[in-house]
């Protein structure tokens, strides 16, 4: 047999998976200790119930579907675990004072890879706050994300905030849905030319964009008439909150990936990992009365950081020679060493990939083990 994988997927081999494990013990770890409770919602559900919540990823388009032999309905599997969670808020938590703390981790697949991203099968972390998308609400989300990040060893961290509804928020009834619609894609583009000929006054926009302190200022200037004053207000306390352990930019048309974010969006990204590392933002959930309920929340993508070897960190094997008492080896455990036992008596440490071995009662590294010979 040739092991080989359909194109998109992968194994996840020793140290990477124990990594892998640490690096989602890490982030919810650090999200429990803001009170946010794990829930693990299953890999697959009915396709229409999740494509109703899927927004970002628009509906099933990026869904594995098939039909379930049991029940005859169509069934997708999540390429998103955020929709999952906004389904459990509103149903089975439906009743729980708001607002709620949840987190998750686990793995979502896709139907098809990106020209940016080549795995089809990926692992999601995060934690989302339902109830509210307050200012102090996303300022929450937002230091746990950092924290978070932080905790697992990534440095270099840096966040960009965007304005996902802005250009929505200042047209009002001045554009026709049509005309928004293209605005919005030139704005998000950075085609100046294009934004010129819908509408000049947006122009400023793409020049509000770049280093955090000067995009806002910039963005404060062009604000003729103070619409954006409340909102600005507060992307500058939330950033507060974070500065010293983030570098933050601004760039206050993007759209892409933010379609469904309300007013607030934010990308991950850290020294050394390829591309986007994390996004959040506020957004909605819906409830089965058509009622819309406010949430903000983050999701952490493991497998660019885990690809860059953050977190890996180094074997630490202690050999056990053959016929080393079962009572030794627990006292070593209880001590935090990874005790890996000979179960033949020409087992040697080398074919076990171990680091220290067990000589005259006490850990050694593998030189002077050998030496000792």
């Amino acid at each position: 047999m040739s092991g080989l994988l359909p194109e998109g997927f992968h194994d996840r081999l020793p140290p990477a998976a124990d990594a892998a494990t640490r690096l989602e013990s890490h982030v919810l770890g650090v999200a429990r200790g803001y009170g946010y409770e794990q829930v693990d919602p299953p890999l697959a559900e009915f396709a229409d119930e999740l494509s109703a919540r899927l927004k970002a990823a628009g509906g099933l388009r990026d869904a594995v579907r098939f039909v379930d032999p049991v029940s005859q309905r169509t069934l997708a599997i999540r390429p998103d675990l955020t929709a999952q969670i906004g389904r459990i808020a509103a149903t089975r938590m439906g009743h729980h004072p708001r607002p709620v703390r949840l987190s998750y981790a686990g793995p979502v697949m896709k139907l098809a890879a990106s020209e940016l991203d080549p795995l089809r099968a990926t692992r999601q972390i995060g934690a989302e706050l339902i109830g509210l998308d307050t200012v102090a609400a996303a300022t929450e989300v937002v230091r746990v994300a950092i924290e978070a990040l932080r905790a697992t060893g990534v440095e270099g961290i840096a966040l960009d905030f965007t304005l996902p509804d802005l250009v929505d928020c200042l047209a009002g009834d001045s554009l026709t849905p049509a005309q928004l619609a293209t605005l919005r894609d030139r704005l998000d583009a950075k085609d100046a030319a294009g934004v010129a000929a819908i509408a000049p006054r947006y122009l400023p926009l793409i020049e509000a964009a770049g280093p955090f302190d000067a995009a806002i200022e910039r963005l404060r200037a062009s604000d003729a008439g103070k619409a954006l004053a409340t909102r600005l207000d507060g992307l500058v306390e939330i950033a507060a909150s974070i500065r010293g352990q983030a570098a933050l930019t601004l760039d206050p048309t993007e759209r892409h990936g933010f379609e469904y974010q309300s007013w607030l969006g934010f990308s991950l990204f850290a020294k050394g990992v390829r591309g986007e590392i994390g996004r959040g933002g506020t957004y909605t959930i819906l409830h089965g009365n058509g009622r819309e309920e406010a949430a903000v929340g983050f999701s952490l993508y493991a497998d660019p950081i885990l690809d860059a070897g953050i977190g890996a960190g180094a074997r630490r094997r202690l050999f056990l020679p053959f016929g080393t008492p079962a009572g030794i080896g627990a006292k070593l455990r209880e001590e935090g060493w990874v005790t890996v036992a000979a179960l033949e008596a020409d087992d040697t440490p080398e074919a076990q990939l171990c680091t220290h071995v067990l000589r005259d009662g006490a850990p050694q590294t593998i030189q002077a083990g050998l030496a000792a010979n």
